[in-house]
């Protein structure tokens, strides 16, 4: 087994200092967090006593990036889980959210399969209809400004030539008549 794929062990002496074992320093809280976003699994045990601490510390990386307002939990889901401790039977979100969370890392290592072919945005699950919905919606919008067809089908029924000066000029006037109709929407 590599260094990489054995946990890295953090010991925490009675100064409440955490010393990582491999590098033989001392660490922070930060540097614990970093190797966890590099993907390291990371065991904390206190020094003396040789409990493990992992889940008291990583709690408290949580709370700290929470309260300097990196939120990425919402509230609802901190009262769900204050809720969940204070539960006679025994709780079922510790399984839901590791299932969760597995489902979540799965869908993203597919989706990082998916951009590693030659056309990575074929096969992304959805794109088909998200660009469909958004072609619509500029569609829709293009006619709302002008009664008159897009401009996108204007220039293919005139046959549109970018050499053109006339047409390039017609382009120019249809653009500050829709800044035009943008600018009274501000206001």
């Amino acid at each position: 087994m590599s260094v990489e794929d054995k946990p890295l062990l953090v010991k925490r002496y009675a100064s409440r200092r955490l010393y990582n074992t491999e590098t033989s320093d001392y660490v922070t809280l930060e540097d614990i967090a970093g190797f966890i976003r590099e993907g390291r699994e990371v065991k904390i045990i206190d020094l003396k006593s040789g409990d493990d601490l992992t889940r008291q510390y990583l709690l408290q990386i949580i709370a700290d990036h929470e309260s300097r307002g990196d939120n990425v939990l919402p509230v609802n889901v901190l009262i769900d889980l204050v809720r969940s401790y204070t539960t006679d039977s025994t709780s079922v979100v510790p399984e839901f959210l590791a299932t969760s969370f597995d489902m979540m890392r799965a869908g993203q290592a597919h989706f990082m399969q998916n951009l590693s072919g030659m056309n990575p945005m074929a096969r992304v699950p959805g794109l088909d209809a998200i660009a469909a919905q958004q072609e619509a919606f500029f569609k829709a919008m293009s006619q709302g400004f002008t009664n008159q067809s897009p401009v996108s089908e204007q220039m293919e029924a005139k046959k549109y030539s970018p050499n053109s000066k006339e047409d390039l000029s017609e382009i120019k006037s249809q653009l500050t008549a829709l800044q035009e109709k943008l600018n009274q929407l501000d206001q």
